[in-house]
C-alpha cells in the first residue's frame, strides 16, 4: 500500500505524513461502523443534531490558524482566500442547523381519514427520512468548502445521514486536520461511533463507492472521473444515487448595448472572473460571446489589456496544470481560435498563465465546433464575435447544458428577456449584470444543471435544498400517534409546518 503524501505545488516538495492509503479492508470496516452509527443518529433529535452542527462549525473556528496553514502548504492559495473559504465552510454547518431546526426539510404532510370517490382512505403521514451512510468525495479546488467539511458533509449530516469522506491527494494533510477537528467534536457531543470516517487513495475511493453500506455519493470534480463513478455505483448489485457536480463550459453574452453602455467596465470584470483563483472554478464563464462593431471591439481591447495584466498563478497540482497546458494547446489547435493575449506564468512546478483567445461566430458552425463544449479546467476563455442576434441564437442553441448562463444587458434590452427563456433552458443558474464566480450558500440557490453539468439535475450541491439528495420519503398508515416520528405526531411536538388534509399548517 503506497504513502499517503503532501506536496507543496509552490515548491514541489512531497512529504509522508506517516500514514498508507487506505486498505479495502479498512473501508469495509469503516463502511459497517458508518452503518451502525447512521442508525443511531437518525434516532436523535432534530434539536440534538442541530446542535451538533454548531459544534462542528466552532471546532473548525477553533482550529482556523493551523487550517489555513495547513491550507496554504498543500494549495498555493493565499492566506486571504483560504480565511474567507474556512468562513464559508464554518457557515454552511451553522446555516444546516438552522435548516434542520426549521424542520420544513421534512416535507411532513398528514392525511386524515376519510371518505373519497375512489372510497374510504386510511389516515396516511409521511415525512422524509435519511438514507444511510454517504460516502462525500473532496474537490480538489475548494480545500475545505467543497471537500472534507464542506457543503456535502454538512447537508448529509443535517439529513441525519453518517458520512465516510474521500480526501482529496492535491491536499491530504488538510483534509486530515479538519476530518480530526469534525471526528474529535462529535465524539464530544455524544455522537455514535462511526459518524464520520475519512479515507486516503484512489483504490480507497473504488472501494467505498463499491462498499455494500455506502447508500449515496456526493462528488465534485471532473466529468471523465464522475462519470466513471456514476458508472460505478450504477452496476452495483444495488445501484444508488450518485450525484455528481462536474463542471461544464458557462457561457457569457454581452448584448449590444450593454457593450455600448459599460464596455470599458465589463472587459476587465470579465477577465477578473475568467482568472479568479487561477480559474479554477467550475462556474468560471468560459465562452464570452461579444457583439462585433466598436463597441464590441473595445470590450475585447479593455479585456485583451486586463488580461495581459495578470499576474501569474500557482494552480493546486502540477498534474492540474499539466492539464490547463494541455487544454490550452488543444484550443489553440482548433480552427480559427486565435490569442487574444496572455498574462504571465506563476511561479514554481505548478505555475500556470492566464490566456485570453478568439473565434469568430462562423467558425463555430465548422470545424471550431468543439469549442462550445470543451471545458478547460484553468484561467482560460474564448471570445466568440458575433453580429447578428439571430446567428448568436442559433450558436447559443447549440451549447452544452452547464452550470451558469449570465447576461449582460441594459434594462430596456430587447433581447434580455429572450436570452433569458434561453437561459433557463440550459443552466442550474442565470446571473444578469454579474458573474458567475462566487456560489453563495441560501435557501434560494440552485448550483447544478441538466447532464454533463450534473449527474442529477433535479438537485443542487449547494444551498438548503441540496440536503433532498440525502433523503428518501416514508409514508405511515393508521400507525398509532405514539409510534409515529414526532415530526407526523397529532399533536406537532416539533411546531414545524406541515401538510395536514392538503393545507399547510404549523
Amino acid at each position: 500500500m503506497s504513502k499517503v503524501l503532501s506536496t507543496n505545488p509552490v515548491t514541489g516538495t512531497a512529504s509522508a505524513l506517516g500514514f498508507d492509503e487506505t486498505s479495502a479492508e479498512e473501508v469495509a470496516q469503516m463502511g459497517r461502523r458508518s452503518l451502525g452509527a447512521s442508525s443511531l443518529f437518525a434516532t436523535r433529535s432534530l434539536e440534538w443534531r442541530a446542535g451538533l452542527l454548531e459544534a462542528l462549525a466552532n471546532a473548525l473556528d477553533e482550529g482556523a490558524s493551523d487550517i489555513i496553514a495547513t491550507a496554504m502548504e498543500e494549495t498555493g492559495l493565499a492566506e486571504g482566500r483560504l480565511a474567507g473559504e474556512l468562513r464559508r465552510t464554518s457557515f454552511q454547518f451553522r446555516f444546516f442547523s438552522s435548516v434542520v431546526r426549521d424542520g420544513g426539510f421534512l416535507e411532513a404532510s398528514i392525511d386524515h381519514a376519510a371518505d373519497s370517490p375512489m372510497g374510504p382512505l386510511p389516515d396516511l403521514r409521511r415525512q422524509l427520512e435519511p438514507l444511510g451512510p454517504v460516502a462525500v468525495f473532496g474537490a480538489s479546488n475548494f480545500p475545505l468548502a467543497f471537500s472534507v467539511p464542506g457543503g456535502d458533509t454538512a447537508s448529509a449530516l443535517a439529513a441525519g445521514c453518517s458520512v465516510i469522506t474521500k480526501a482529496h491527494p492535491a491536499h491530504p494533510k488538510t483534509s486530515l486536520l479538519c476530518f480530526r477537528a469534525l471526528r474529535d467534536a462529535a465524539t464530544a457531543q455524544g455522537a455514535p461511533d462511526g459518524l464520520l470516517e475519512c479515507v486516503f487513495g484512489l483504490e480507497a475511493g473504488l472501494a467505498l463507492v463499491d462498499d455494500v453500506n455506502v447508500r449515496a455519493v456526493g462528488f465534485t470534480g471532473s466529468y471523465r472521473a464522475g462519470r466513471l463513478l456514476f458508472d460505478r455505483t450504477q452496476a452495483r448489485t444495488v445501484p444508488i444515487p450518485f450525484y455528481g457536480e462536474l463542471g461544464s463550459v458557462n457561457a457569457l453574452v454581452v448584448t449590444a448595448p450593454a457593450a455600448s453602455a459599460r464596455a470599458s467596465e465589463i472587459g476587465p470584470a470579465m477577465v477578473a472572473s475568467v482568472t479568479l483563483g487561477a480559474g479554477q472554478f467550475c462556474t468560471k464563464p468560459g465562452l464570452l460571446f461579444v457583439p462585433s462593431g466598436r463597441d464590441g471591439d473595445g470590450l475585447v481591447e479593455s479585456a485583451r489589456q486586463a488580461m495581459t495584466a495578470v499576474s501569474g498563478a500557482t494552480m493546486l497540482s502540477s498534474a492540474i496544470r499539466d492539464h490547463y497546458d494541455a487544454g490550452v494547446t488543444a484550443l489553440l489547435a482548433t480552427p480559427g481560435v486565435e490569442l487574444l493575449a496572455r498574462g504571465a506564468v506563476g511561479p514554481g512546478p505548478s505555475g500556470a498563465g492566464a490566456v485570453l483567445l478568439e473565434i469568430a461566430l462562423d467558425t463555430l458552425r465548422g470545424p471550431g465546433a468543439s469549442v462550445l463544449d470543451t471545458e478547460c479546467f484553468g484561467a482560460v476563455a474564448v471570445v466568440v464575435r458575433y453580429g447578428d442576434d439571430g446567428d448568436l441564437f442559433e450558436v447559443l442553441k447549440n451549447l452544452e447544458p452547464a452550470l451558469t448562463f449570465t447576461v449582460h444587458a441594459e434594462s430596456d434590452d430587447e433581447l434580455g428577456p429572450s436570452l433569458i427563456n434561453l437561459g433557463r433552458q440550459l443552466a442550474g443558474r442565470v446571473i444578469v449584470n454579474g458573474y458567475p464566480t462566487g456560489v453563495g450558500v441560501s435557501w434560494s440557490m440552485h448550483h447544478g444543471g441538466p447532464h454533463p453539468a450534473t449527474t442529477s439535475p433535479l438537485h443542487t450541491s449547494v444551498g438548503a435544498t441540496s440536503i433532498r439528495r440525502w433523503l428518501r420519503p416514508v409514508s405511515y398508515q393508521s400507525v398509532p400517534d405514539s409510534w409515529l416520528p414526532e415530526s407526523v405526531q397529532e399533536d406537532n411536538p416539533l411546531g414545524i409546518v406541515r401538510r395536514v388534509d392538503g393545507r399547510l399548517r404549523s
